[in-house]
């Protein structure tokens, strides 16, 4: 019995695959832009106004998931969410009103797609290992990142052959049937439930006994959040946080939109959106290791300068190959500041309230985020480009 897997492995695996199918019907958003508006008569403000409305009700759901998630465990909290967000992408591709759009897109897929996110997933693999956590949760939430490479052109492909309408329907029954069959056959909140230990738990558990003594290090004051919020630093971090949304959210929504303004293909576009997504997951593995060599200022830092760069290239030199550049590059920046910005609130704040307070700012991470892709989607109906929208992203990095 003892040369037995442990069962921790098989829910990484199923964490993995809800991540993979939830990213991936995600980040379509971009490409059935055009299609949308082309049918229905739609112009960008009003598509990017839903977005909007989507990171709000999705930052907005994660907070209140996670309470279910204490309070019942994950398979239901993952379950009925599933039964949302199928029921909102199949529902999308019934929409004739923007009214509906709203209402199925803006909130029925963001309450679906905030019940099993990246903050739930890695406090499942939490729960399951004490030893190599770091290493489970990137393992974990990578799969966020394969699932937009895969996904998306394999859903352009059948937005280009069958119409957006038949994808989000078909979006919302891959979903349906995968995260059902991994929740009631593999998901399982607790190891406890199975008479087993976490992973490395005795381990872990002999090790920390004789650090404790010869720990020198200064701990933070815990403060809670409002006690936090009378601190100078917590109102730069949310203006930080703000600013760095609203780029990862901008193009999120806008990318296949403005590079097919220049005559890139649809299919082109998808895959850049595609590596996009895939570059996600080499900045998240870099960037835990590099603020253990270097602190968390320098890379945050580094980020931003690398956008700023990547934003001025596109607006003196568009073309496909600086928009691939681009793609990657922003990529590469997207899920950087991810692990950071926990240990970084930690340092700052306490980890006493912890949660709440990167809650709260994850919460204004996706407000900005969803916000200035709405202002793209205005700027361009008003100056018919995204010229305007990218030097202000300069300015703002």
């Amino acid at each position: 019995a003892t040369s037995r897997l442990f069962y921790g492995w098989y829910v990484l695996a199923a964490s993995f695959f809800l991540l993979f199918f939830q990213s991936g019907a995600r980040y379509s958003f971009g490409i059935m832009f055009k299609p949308m508006a082309a049918e229905l008569g739609w112009n960008r403000a009003s598509i990017s106004s839903v977005f909007f409305l989507n990171t709000v009700f999705f930052a907005l759901t994660m907070s209140l998931a996670g309470k279910l998630y204490d309070r019942y465990g994950p398979r239901w909290v993952i379950l009925v969410s599933t039964v949302l967000l199928a029921a909102g992408y199949i529902s999308t591709s019934q929409v004739y009103a923007l009214w509906q759009f709203h209402l199925f897109y803006g909130v029925l897929t963001a309450v679906g797609i905030g019940g099993a996110s990246v903050p739930l997933i890695a406090a499942l693999m939490s729960k399951w290992f004490a030893k190599r956590r770091g290493l489970v949760i990137s393992l974990a939430l990578s799969g966020n990142c394969m699932g937009q490479f895969v996904m998306v052109p394999i859903i352009n492909w059948f937005v280009l052959a069958y119409g957006w309408r038949f994808s989000y329907v078909l979006l919302g029954f891959i979903i349906l049937a995968g995260n059902t069959l991994l929740v009631l056959t593999v998901i399982k909140g607790d190891p406890e439930d199975m008479g087993i230990k976490p992973y490395g738990y005795d381990l872990v558990d002999a090790a920390a006994t004789p650090e404790k003594p010869n720990n020198a290090i200064p701990q933070p004051n815990d403060l809670s959040l409002m006690q936090a919020s009378k601190t100078r630093s917590f109102w730069f971090f949310l203006l930080f946080m703000f600013i760095c949304g609203s780029g990862d959210f901008l193009v999120a929504a806008h990318l296949v939109p403005v590079v097919t303004d220049y005559g890139v293909s649809p299919t082109s576009a998808a895959n850049m959106m595609a590596w996009f997504g895939l570059l996600s997951m080499g900045g998240i593995l870099i960037a835990g290791p590099a603020s253990d060599l270097i602190g968390n200022k320098i890379p945050i830092a580094l980020t931003f300068v690398l956008r700023l760069i990547l934003f001025l290239m596109i607006l003196k030199y568009p073309s496909p190959i600086t928009f691939f550049i681009f793609a990657v590059g922003f990529g590469f920046t997207l899920l950087i500041t991810a692990p950071l910005n926990t240990t970084l609130v930690g340092r700052l704040y306490g980890f006493k309230h912890l949660g709440l307070i990167s809650g709260f700012i994850t919460t204004i991470h996706h407000l900005g985020g969803g916000f200035w892709a709405f202002m793209g989607g205005v700027l361009f109906d008003k100056t018919g480009s995204y010229q305007i929208t990218f030097a202000l992203s300069a300015a703002l990095a």
